[in-house]
């Protein structure tokens, strides 16, 4: 049978996920949430007009050089005043004050000198000079943050300077790790022949929360269709939109997780695909719940991840940015050809003479390398079936998480 192309695999994956429901959060909890909604302004900012500096709220036509002025009052933030200014007048005026009707430029505090109640200006001032007009930031209905965005730390400013204490934003998916396979201990232990250090999750729990989503560790489950049909059953009980596994999806007869998903009533849209590393991964539908069947190898297991349970992460949070989007670099070294599967090879990216990005793949690309992984910051995309490619030749990456 044919391996599913890695785009046909996406778009399995992605069919039908709806962006989740919505709720509303406090401004400090809004922080790498996704907005539900557009974010209109709910007042105009600044409201009216504002100086820009400490000085005098002046009429332009008066404040000639060497004109002398006389002082009527005092503006600060917070305290307009309640006089209009007229001809031969100014005001003492401090940054943030309302300008005052009939002024229409401010002489700053260095260009005049103070005799009593008498301000003398030293550099002539012009119309509309140091004053914020109202609503030179924004004003009341101007949609300023739209939905499906991702909110980052200037947005909360924003939207409490749009007069917003709260956030429509989207739910957090609740993703759930299964891990499978009799030869995994915890980190910490001392494995036994034949075992291993259980490290998948610790990475792919941290991905997921990354992107947003709330995450629960179901731990390992041991090589039978007992255990595992039970942690699948528990994350049912959780009600977690996506289950992640990660192992047991092979043809041996210790890989039950396909057989013990089915024997749940789970469909499997698909099981093995044209990648590499990844070529074993499932995906299927088990009642609402989504589930992705990860490859054991920490390199596949984060490749396949960060290339499917991310999108479809960002496609629940309703945001607009669903799929990644390669970029252009160069090649760093020599590649041979490549043979029908789509390859993602890890990648030190780095900065050309020319300021183009230089993509260089690590010399072993074998999908248990951890520390290949942890050292790379991109992924070199290797179309099914490319040719040999030369050092500076072009190529597309996909930059990794930092």
């Amino acid at each position: 049978m044919a391996l599913m192309p890695v785009d046909d695999a996406l778009n399995a994956i992605l069919k039908d996920a709806a962006p989740l429901g919505e709720e509303m959060v406090a401004l400090d909890d809004a922080l790498h949430r996704v907005l539900a909604q557009d974010i209109a302004a709910r007042r105009t900012q600044p409201p009216e007009a504002m100086s820009a500096m400490d000085g005098y709220a002046v009429r332009a036509s008066d404040a000639t050089l060497g004109a002398r002025l006389t002082v009527i009052g005092e503006v600060a933030a917070g305290r307009p005043f309640d006089r209009a200014i007229g001809a031969g007048e100014a005001a003492r005026i401090f940054t943030g004050g309302v300008v005052p009707q009939g002024a229409d430029a401010i002489v700053i505090q260095e260009d005049t000198a103070r005799d009593g109640d008498v301000v003398i200006v030293n550099e002539a001032a012009k119309a509309n000079r140091h004053i914020r007009g109202a609503g030179i930031d924004f004003r009341e209905g101007d949609v300023l943050l739209k939905h499906g965005r991702l909110v980052i730390d200037r947005d909360l400013s924003l939207a409490a300077s749009m007069n917003h204490a709260q956030l429509p934003v989207r739910k957090r998916p609740k993703v759930a790790l299964l891990a499978t396979g009799d030869e995994l201990v915890m980190p910490g232990s001392s494995p036994g022949p034949g075992q291993i250090v259980y490290s998948n999750g610790y990475g792919l729990r941290a991905l997921a929360r990354n992107e947003g989503a709330q995450t629960i560790d179901l731990g390992i489950a041991a090589d039978t269709m007992d255990a595992t049909t039970a942690a699948i059953r528990r994350a049912r009980e959780l009600g977690v939109d996506i289950l992640i596994t990660t192992g047991g999806a092979s043809v041996g007869d210790h890989d039950v997780v396909k057989r013990s998903l089915e024997a749940e009533g789970t469909a499997i849209s698909f099981w093995k695909i044209a990648l590499r590393p990844g070529k074993l991964m499932m995906h299927g539908r088990l009642g609402a719940m989504r589930v992705i069947g990860l490859p054991g190898n920490p390199v596949s297991s984060y490749v396949c991840a960060f290339l499917f349970m991310v999108p479809l992460l960002r496609a629940l949070l309703g945001r607009s940015d669903v799929r990644h989007i390669g970029e252009h670099a160069v090649l760093g070294r020599d590649l041979a050809a490549n043979d029908e599967r789509e390859e993602y090879m890890r990648a030190h990216l780095s900065t050309g003479e020319n300021g183009a990005i230089v993509a260089t793949p690590v010399t072993q690309q074998d999908s248990s390398l951890s520390a290949h992984l942890s050292a790379a910051n991109g992924l070199v995309i290797r179309p099914p079936h490319a040719p040999p490619a030369g050092k500076g030749s072009a190529c597309v990456i996909l930059k990794l998480p930092v």
